[in-house]
């Protein structure tokens, strides 16, 4: 019995409004850092399926930083912590943990030899700090200057060493050292300075503010070089990146561009123009080797290409808030998952490549899925039920009308059964043909299929609901009773058993057509709520995922025997799970992150 991670397909960087994205890249340009929630995301930048996530922060992660050697990355959170961890073992073995800051960490830089680090943000009365990478002792100097919560910081790569920072008192300051002593303040913004990078040769250093401006400083003595631009964006500026060879600089701003600046004679070299909507914002942005990257207020990672300004070379998509549902198209060539703020994504299963379904959508949480033929449904929260063509990628712009809030959806021979809080709708040809009140909470469906006429229903009653679907009429058969809310049901492919899970940790199988209890066993090794179950195509194996992060294969030729995937999920419950083949299983999780997985038993 044994199980490997074979991929992660990674989530977005997660967004927020009038919040800039701090990106990272290690020395060579070929992996690109950003942080979601509790996890940092390693991603090779060449191919963005292939990816590392590091989830031992307990609190959200707001920066992480490559060291300049590249055999570590340090990363800082909302509480004020930094752990400095290893890039070359899978297991990112931890080096050291400090509290430098007493406030939430916005960035952090690492001298040249990566033997110090600084951090800045918020703290008692403190916005930054210098510390040895080794033993966390604090190097002398004052870093003080500033009067409010410091957002960006950038330490000079060559000597002599300079250390420059941008702060909420809308300044800039500069720092001689080591050991730092504070030089001057460059009050030449006029809102706050949210991004402060040195050249990589170290000449200059340039500032981007929310007052839309770009100023470049030299390196060595912080003299005002030049302004770019008057102004440089139309809007707020999130982030400067310099080019490798120190000749041009990227900028992003929420003015919904990105541009190029030849910095030496100041004029624009390039006008990315990313879009209309409010998402397409510009949060952030990298240079890396010879790749150019943006961040989207939507959290979608853009390729820009010089060559050619007015179109991304790629956009990367998936989700940036919690995976809902997964599930699968009948040749299993394409994988569908949704998200708790309405959106769908469509992922290429041998690559792990992804597309966002266009059209209207449900808006927010999205809470049924259905892939059934040539057509894909869909049930949000918004009390209705839609439809995407999954050859144009985009919702048709069918709407079914449901009474109220659906909790899941399953596929019956000739429509769709949805189960909502108040009532279990059957839906035939665009629409409601029978309503059926329930003085329980609906909380999850599935269908036998096959020629078997029966649908199971799990309740916030404790209860398995049997009914018979004759036609556009359900009738109840029986109930099954468990000992907490039944949270999901699947019947087998084979049709010979039911598989249902409860918020009680209990996984029980039983046995058609009687429902008696497979075995006179309940599977129960799981610490929590148990959110979803899946079986195999053989239907010889169960899949349950946890609330407790924790999947569970479970066997029907060995039932006293399973596999525990511990923190298959680290810090995330799981949510969705589908067996590929006999042998390979993809779990989701409100972590954003979709795993592969080799079972064997």
């Amino acid at each position: 019995m044994s199980y490997s991670n074979l991929s992660i397909w990674a989530c977005l960087p997660r967004t927020q409004r009038g919040q800039p994205i701090v990106l990272g890249t290690d020395p060579k340009g070929k992996k690109l850092l950003y942080v979601h929630a509790n996890s940092v995301i390693i991603r090779d930048i060449e191919n963005p399926s292939i990816a590392e996530v590091y989830t031992e922060h307990s609190t959200q992660v707001n920066v992480a930083q490559y060291a300049p050697s590249g055999f570590y990355i340090c990363s800082g959170d909302q509480h004020g912590k930094v752990r400095i961890w290893d890039t070359i073992n899978p297991e990112h073995i931890l080096k050291a943990e400090y509290q430098p800051l007493g406030g939430p960490i916005r960035d952090i830089c690492w001298s040249p030899d990566s033997q110090r680090i600084c951090v800045v943000g918020e703290g008692r009365g403190k916005f930054a700090h210098v510390f040895m990478m080794d033993t966390g002792a604090s190097v002398k100097g004052d870093l003080s200057g500033h009067t409010k919560a410091i957002n960006s910081v950038s330490w000079k790569p060559t000597r002599p060493f300079r250390i420059a920072t941008g702060s909420e008192d809308s300044k800039a300051a500069f720092f001689e050292g080591p050991p730092f002593v504070f030089k001057c303040t460059k009050g030449d913004h006029g809102k706050f300075v949210q991004s402060v990078r040195f050249s990589p040769n170290g000449e200059r250093f340039a500032t981007g503010g929310f007052d839309g401006k770009i100023f470049v400083y030299n390196g060595s003595s912080s003299d005002l070089d030049k302004e770019l631009g008057s102004p440089a964006h139309k809007g707020g500026i999130y982030a400067v990146s310099w080019s490798p060879d120190s000749k041009r600089l990227l900028s992003a701003s929420g003015d919904k561009t990105c541009k190029v600046w030849d910095v030496e004679s100041g004029d624009l070299v390039a006008d990315f123009p990313m879009g209309s909507d409010l998402e397409d914002q510009q949060m952030s942005c990298l240079w890396a080797g010879n790749y150019l990257l943006s961040i989207s207020l939507s959290g979608f990672i853009n390729y820009l290409d010089l060559d050619n300004p007015s179109k991304p070379k790629k956009i990367i998509k998936g989700h940036n808030k919690p995976i809902t549902r997964v599930g699968l198209s009948p040749d299993k060539s394409t994988l569908y998952t949704t998200g708790v703020d309405g959106t769908v994504t469509v992922w290429d299963v041998a690559t792990g490549d992804n597309d966002r379904i266009a059209g209207k959508g449900h808006g927010n949480h999205v809470s049924g899925l259905v892939v059934k033929g040539d057509t894909i449904f869909t049930a949000g929260i918004d009390d209705s039920v839609k439809y995407i063509d999954p050859v144009e990628k985009t919702y048709t712009g069918k709407s079914i009308s449901l009474g109220s809030q659906p909790k899941m959806i399953a596929a019956v021979d000739d429509g769709i059964i949805a189960v909502t809080t108040q009532e279990i709708c059957v839906l035939k040809d665009d629409k409601k043909v029978g309503s059926f009140p329930i003085s329980w909470d609906g909380l999850c469906v599935s269908a036998a299929g096959g020629g078997n006429d029966e649908v199971a229903i799990g309740g916030a009653d404790n209860l398995v609901h049997i009914y018979a679907l004759s036609g556009n009429t359900l009738t109840e058969k029986k109930t099954l009773e468990h000992l907490g809310a039944v949270t999901d049901v699947e019947y087998s492919p084979d049709g010979r058993y039911l598989v249902a899970c409860d918020a009680n940790r209990k996984v029980v199988v039983y046995s058609l057509p009687t429902y008696e209890k497979f075995n006179k066993i309940e599977w129960g090794f799981h610490n929590a709520r148990i959110n979803c179950v899946a079986w195999s195509p053989d239907s010889l194996m169960v899949a349950s995922g946890s609330l407790d992060t924790m999947i569970i294969i479970w066997s029907m030729t060995q039932p006293n025997k399973h596999i525990i995937i511990k923190n298959s999920h680290p810090q995330s419950q799981v949510t969705g799970l589908l067996w590929l083949n006999n042998e390979t299983l993809i779990s989701v999780g409100h972590d954003g992150l979709v795993k592969t997985w080799s079972v064997t038993f």
